[in-house]
């Protein structure tokens, strides 16, 4: 980062100075007490088991929410609280620099996609991108410290659950151009109906003005108008929509080695090649190929980047291990992502494909309805079903014609039960939310 000054986290949070001088130089910011230099500010910060406040004594440089008194050779700045002090700060960092920053918001696909545009957009430009999950109120500000002046362009990642949290990042980072890629299901315990989704998701928009450029997925019924709510450019991709401005025409589904499309805006036709399977993919792919259009990007050369584009691990990834063919897919869940890589086990005819199926979290009083759709979407599309959480009794019961179908209360049951289901040769789905820690099902499966 470049160096930032205690006088701009005064200034950026009006925090009050309890020791140490405001001249001090700050060229890192950690979270975490484990990775701090004299050079580096530290962000304690306050979670349900445990509090960073309890760690500043290895620090020479932190902000505190606490009372706290003078320590010789200590930096030491009082805030009200230090995590929206931390936004603060990154909001303060991000106008240092007038670097070109795309958003990606959506219900699903936002990973990818997000992986997509970096990919497209560094065939010409040094470019940031959010890594891992870093897409909520912590992570957002953590890689806007990680912008440096050889950057010429950033891709940042905005998540959600609740209402407000998409305006609060989006207030950070200023987005010049965002990517809508869909409205779904996703958080709907928070939000009651995809409407209310809809509109926290435009609070990334409020700021954008007849400068800006919103890139939007014209086969979302919610999206497919959103030029009505702002002055911004507007740009629609899209595989049925006619009218969009960038359309995937001859769409080939190559299973597990991905699919492929060309890709017609005006009177140009580009084939595209994807690595990755999914035909839902080809809306990601899209929206990223627009971005690359939209800053200036030749057409040959996004296209290129997006067919050696390195996804988000766990996310359509593909691996191989003792003999069977493991569908890794447990990044994330929601019910459109669900159904998108059954169709994606489905297209294994040649193998026996068995789904293991995780619970997917906040859905609220939608859950019952939502698991038990899916389990009646898995039926012809799975040899075997495996169901895993609580809501595990839907999807299994909207599968009952299937034949083959385990149940089990926690991963860590089926943990232990998985590797006599699966056989050698067989196809194997993992799809579930996070928090399910599905990883420990690909341990088990690819151990030995």
């Amino acid at each position: 980062m470049q160096p930032f000054f205690v006088k701009d986290v005064l200034e950026a949070t009006s925090g009050r100075l309890v020791c140490g001088s405001a001249d001090t130089e700050i060229k890192s910011v950690s979270t975490d007490s484990r990775q701090l230099s004299e050079d580096t500010l530290f962000i304690p910060l306050k979670g349900e088991s445990f509090d960073g406040h309890d760690f500043t004594g290895s620090a020479r440089n932190y902000i505190s929410q606490r009372q706290e008194k003078p320590v010789c050779g200590k930096c030491i700045i009082m805030v009200e609280d230090t995590l929206k002090a931390f936004g603060a700060m990154a909001a303060r960092y991000r106008q240092m620099y007038s670097v070109p920053v795309v958003s990606i918001v959506g219900s699903v696909g936002k990973t990818t996609t997000r992986d997509f545009t970096a990919a497209v957009l560094s065939q010409k430009y040094k470019t940031l991108k959010t890594d891992k999950n870093y897409n909520n109120a912590i992570g957002v500000p953590i890689m806007l410290f990680r912008l440096e002046a050889e950057h010429e362009a950033a891709v940042f990642e905005l998540g959600m659950s609740a209402e407000g949290e998409i305006r609060y990042l989006a207030d950070i980072v200023r987005p010049d151009t965002v990517i809508m890629t869909n409205i779904g299901m996703s958080h709907i315990e928070n939000l009651g109906s995809q409407e209310n989704i809809f509109k926290a998701k435009m609070e990334a928009l409020e700021q954008l003005t007849d400068k800006n450029t919103v890139i939007a997925n014209g086969d979302d019924k919610f999206l497919r108008n959103v030029s009505d709510y702002g002055s911004y450019k507007v740009i629609l991709y899209a595989v049925d929509n006619k009218d969009a401005d960038v359309r995937a025409e001859d769409i080939e589904d190559l299973g597990l080695e991905g699919s492929a499309f060309t890709a017609v805006f005006g009177k140009t036709r580009v084939r595209i090649r994807l690595r990755v399977p999914g035909i839902h993919n080809v809306y990601n792919a899209l929206a990223a190929f627009a971005a690359g259009l939209h800053s200036g990007v030749a057409p040959d050369e996004a296209a290129a980047a997006l067919e050696k584009a390195e996804l988000t691990a766990m996310r359509m990834e593909i691996i191989r291990a003792n003999g069977i063919k493991i569908i890794n897919d447990c990044y994330n869940s929601a019910p459109d992502s669900v159904n998108a890589a059954l169709r994606v086990l489905a297209g294994e005819k040649e193998s026996r494909r068995v789904a293991v199926l995780g619970d997917i979290l906040e859905l609220g009083s939608f859950a019952a309805a939502a698991h038990t759709d899916i389990g009646k979407k898995t039926c012809g599309k799975a040899d075997v079903l495996v169901c895993v959480g609580k809501n595990a009794r839907y999807i299994a019961a909207g599968a009952e014609d299937m034949k083959h179908i385990y149940r089990f209360d926690t991963t860590e049951e089926a943990a232990k039960s998985l590797p006599a289901i699966v056989l050698p040769g067989d196809t194997v789905l993992l799809k579930a939310s996070r928090g399910m820690h599905f990883e420990k099902l690909l341990e088990k499966l690819t151990e030995g």
